[in-house]
Formats: C-alpha cells, sequence, structure tokens
C-alpha cells in the first residue's frame, strides 16, 4: 500500500512543484529526481507484487496483478530514461529561443502530469476512473504537443485533440453500455465498474449489450492505440511535438492504451463466448500493419517515419492479442516491452540528430557517424533493432507471432511477411544514408545523453536472447490471465 502510494504521489507532486518552478536551471534535474523516486517505488511496488501476488487497495478500487505490474515498472523505467534524455536536448531547444521560461515550466509539470495520469490507468481497478485517466493522458499531452507554439504544432495538438476527444467519447458510451450490462448481473451497489467484479461473473453478462459495449470500447481506446483508420492524429503529434514527447508517446502512451482494450477483451470474451473481440482486433491489427509500412515508404521526415513504424508494431501487436493462445499473447507482451525500449531508443537518437542538422527532413541529415559516433550508430542498431534483425527482441517477438499465424491464421502469414519486408526496405534505406552519408554538420554545443540509448538496446539484445525468470513468469501469467 506504502509504495502504491507512494507511486501515485511522485509524479503528482512533481506536476505541482514543476509547475511552479519548472522554468528554473535546477527544473530540468527536478525532473530527473522525480522520475527516478517513481521508478523506484514501481521496484518497490513491484517486489511486493512479486512476493505476495496480486493485491487490491483503497477499497478495492486499485488492482496491481501479472498484467498490470511490468507495465507499471516499464513505463516508470522509459519515463526515467527519457527525462534524462531530455536535460541536454531542452537546453539546446532553450538556447535556440524555442523554449521560453513559460514553455519550460508547461513541459516539466506537463511531463510529471502525463506520467501519473498513465500510471493511474494501468493501476485503476475501476473502468470508470480508466476511462477518466485516458482523458486526463489526452489533455495533458495535448498540451506536450503545443508546447513550442509554432502553427504546424498547433495544428497537431488540434487533430490530435479533436480525434482522440471523438474516441474517448466512444470509450465512455461503451462504458456507459457496460455499466448496463453488469448492473443487472451485481446491481447498482455492487461495484458494477470494478474490473475484477466484472471478471468474475463476464460469462453472466448480457451478449447483445456486451457486443455494442465493446465495439464502442475498442474503437474509442484503438484510436489512443493508433489504429488505422482512426490514426492520423499520430504522425503529427511526433513531427511537430518535442523530441522526448515523441518517445513516451510511442513507448508509453500506446501500450496504456492496448492495455484498456485488453482488459476489455477479457470482459467481451468470457460473455460472448464467440471470438468476436479476437476477430475485431486482428482485423484492425493487420490493416493497420499494411497500411502504415506503405504510408511509412513515402515519408519524407524522420520522426513521421517512426511514427508509422509505431502504428506499425501496435498492430502487430493488437493481431497476436486477438489471435490470443498462450504463445501469441507471451509474444504480444514480449513485443509490448521491446517496443518501447527501442523506439524510444530510436527517438532519443533522432532527437539529437535532428538538433545537429537543424532539420526533420531526412535528405538533409547526413554523415551522423562522422558529426558523433554514437549517436549515428544508436541510430543505425536501432533502426536494425526496430526491423526484426536477429538477435534483438523485436526478432523474437516477431518470430513467435508469424509462426503463430502461419499455424493458427495462415491467411495473414503473407500479408505480415510483405509488410516486414516493405518496413525493413523503407526504413533501412533512408537510415543508411543519414548514417553514413557526406556532411558539413557541427558537433552540438552540449553532450548528447546517449547512456539511455545503449541501455534500451542492451535490455532489447538480452531479451532477444535471454528472458529472466521472473520476467518470463510474469509474461506466462499475464498471457494466461489473457485467456492463454
Amino acid at each position: 500500500m506504502l509504495a502504491l502510494t507512494f507511486l501515485l504521489a511522485c509524479p503528482l507532486a512533481g506536476g505541482i512543484v514543476l509547475a511552479l518552478w519548472g522554468h528554473r536551471t535546477f527544473a530540468r534535474d527536478l525532473n530527473v529526481a522525480f522520475s527516478l523516486a517513481t521508478f523506484l517505488a514501481a521496484c518497490a511496488l513491484t517486489a511486493e507484487v512479486v512476493a505476495s501476488g496480486p493485491m487490491f487497495a483503497w477499497d478495492r478500487e486499485f488492482f496491481i496483478d501479472p498484467l498490470n505490474v511490468f507495465l507499471v515498472a516499464l513505463t516508470t523505467f522509459v519515463g526515467l530514461t527519457t527525462s534524462i534524455f531530455s536535460r541536454p536536448y531542452m537546453e539546446v531547444e532553450r538556447e535556440r529561443g524555442k523554449m521560453t521560461p513559460a514553455r519550460l515550466r508547461l513541459y516539466h509539470s506537463m511531463y510529471q502530469l502525463f506520467g501519473f495520469t498513465m500510471l493511474l490507468a494501468l493501476m485503476t481497478n475501476n473502468m470508470g476512473i480508466l476511462w477518466v485517466a485516458m482523458e486526463a493522458a489526452t489533455l495533458t499531452t495535448v498540451l506536450l504537443v503545443s508546447v513550442y507554439r509554432t502553427a504546424a504544432s498547433l495544428e497537431a495538438a488540434w487533430k490530435y485533440f479533436i480525434l482522440c476527444g471523438v474516441g474517448i467519447a466512444q470509450a465512455l458510451f461503451g462504458t456507459v453500455l457496460l455499466y448496463m450490462a453488469a448492473e443487472k448481473v451485481l446491481g447498482a451497489d455492487g461495484g458494477a465498474l470494478l474490473w475484477t467484479n466484472l471478471d468474475a461473473v463476464k460469462d453472466q453478462l448480457d451478449p447483445a449489450v456486451m457486443t455494442l459495449a465493446f465495439a464502442f470500447l475498442f474503437v474509442g481506446y484503438g484510436t489512443k492505440v493508433g489504429l488505422v483508420p482512426v490514426h492520423n492524429w499520430l504522425p503529427d503529434a511526433h513531427a511537430e511535438g518535442p523530441t522526448p514527447v515523441s518517445a513516451v508517446l510511442s513507448g508509453l502512451l500506446l501500450n496504456v492504451a492496448l492495455y484498456a482494450v485488453l482488459r476489455c477483451k477479457v470482459l467481451a470474451d468470457g460473455a460472448l463466448q464467440n471470438g468476436l473481440a479476437g476477430r475485431l482486433m486482428m482485423g484492425f491489427g493487420i490493416v493497420s500493419v499494411v497500411a502504415a509500412v506503405f504510408f511509412l515508404y513515402r515519408q519524407r521526415d524522420v520522426k513521421r517515419m517512426f511514427a508509422y513504424s509505431s502504428i506499425e508494431h501496435m498492430g502487430l501487436m493488437t493481431f497476436a492479442f486477438g489471435m490470443g493462445g498462450p504463445v501469441a499473447s507471451f509474444a504480444g507482451l514480449l513485443h509490448m516491452t521491446v517496443h518501447s525500449l527501442v523506439k524510444s531508443a530510436i527517438f532519443f537518437t533522432v532527437g539529437h540528430a535532428t538538433q545537429k542538422a537543424g532539420t526533420q527532413v531526412m535528405d538533409d541529415i547526413r554523415g551522423l557517424i562522422r558529426v558523433n559516433p554514437t549517436v549515428g550508430w544508436g541510430l543505425m542498431l536501432g533502426s536494425l533493432a526496430i526491423l526484426g534483425m536477429p538477435p534483438f527482441g523485436v526478432f523474437a517477438s516477431e518470430f513467435l507471432i508469424l509462426t503463430t499465424a502461419m499455424r493458427e491464421q495462415p491467411w495473414a502469414t503473407p500479408l505480415l511477411l510483405l509488410a516486414l519486408g516493405v518496413a525493413f526496405a523503407s526504413v533501412f534505406s533512408r537510415v543508411q544514408s543519414m548514417v553514413f552519408g557526406e556532411t558539413s554538420l557541427k558537433p552540438l554545443p552540449h553532450p548528447p545523453a546517449l547512456v539511455p540509448v545503449f541501455v534500451h538496446l542492451a535490455l532489447a539484445l538480452m531479451l532477444g536472447l535471454y528472458i529472466p525468470p521472473y520476467l518470463d513468469a510474469w509474461y506466462r501469467e499475464a498471457a494466461r490471465m489473457l485467456g492463454g
């Protein structure tokens, strides 16, 4: 209970403190300090859950189990490394006049509050609070995306707000329908929105109402996942917001939205007993994978390119969880982990690269290996990792997804192979010239924070070669809870 309280209090207090002093020179260090405290609290909570099993808190309004505890640890870890990366990145932006004191205060405070909303969404047992947390995450990220106050960033933030606002409204209607189905079984005072109560009686819920509820919940939260055709906000938000925001959007927020979908899928599967939820997820997942890689091929902006890569990988995870079963669910959870690590590392290197070149246009970024070998090699290795080259963890998870699809959904295998091939050719050809081409770029005035890049890549490499027993146990138990 103490670890959970501290875990939620740290980012909330950080948001309040940095709203007051986020423009000061020491604010970037305060941001790291609060992120570190949050990560340590997550480690303590994780150890408690591993030792004692699933736990409730605060009159069962919060519930920690193997499905969300590793996501909590992953979220706080990437939040910490991103805050470390943002120290020199934001200092350069400040010196170039893109970040004024007021904007720095907004950035630092919203960064902490964004972390708070994600942790709240992950740990709550109440489907209503889950919706509130996802809406709050939308509002904080809108402010982060628009922090530069340029015409393009304001347009991107407005598009993000409108599309995700419409999506989250669909999720609200789905939550109302879910409550309507549950109230008939649990009663008005029976905790009809508590997920654990719903899970216990899911086979008694009205199938007709649950069909509609899952459809609205899937479309609503699927908008935040970035599934095609409700993905349009994501490339603009990545391209126009600060690079640390791109890292946490791709590495964390998309995971939290997919987690919400998975919680809803468990209930729908129990109520419907017909596999409809899985088929919907497979359909939208495969469409997202195929559409994203062909959009990716046409991009000239490096951040937009990797944004479409995120849509591709979220589609692949959605497809894996839609197939269900122990292997596919295990692979989906592994892919969720390694994608967060690798994609955030890529955005770290892209942030430094675009600051060096003064542009996000890939044709104007050349010779990173000569300007700063660690940035160049970080971008190249990160790109190879996200493209599924062995022995990185993305290869292991994609291999498991593909082999499971060959056995259970053979119709999807050619589409997945085609999409992965196009993605590899598109990204590798662009990144190779960015890293090894001729250049006249000069080094940045502040040394880039590259330790997070190689820590992330090292962890992704380890997960491709060896999964620690405790992490393997988490994945297996979470896969079992998802119906595998």
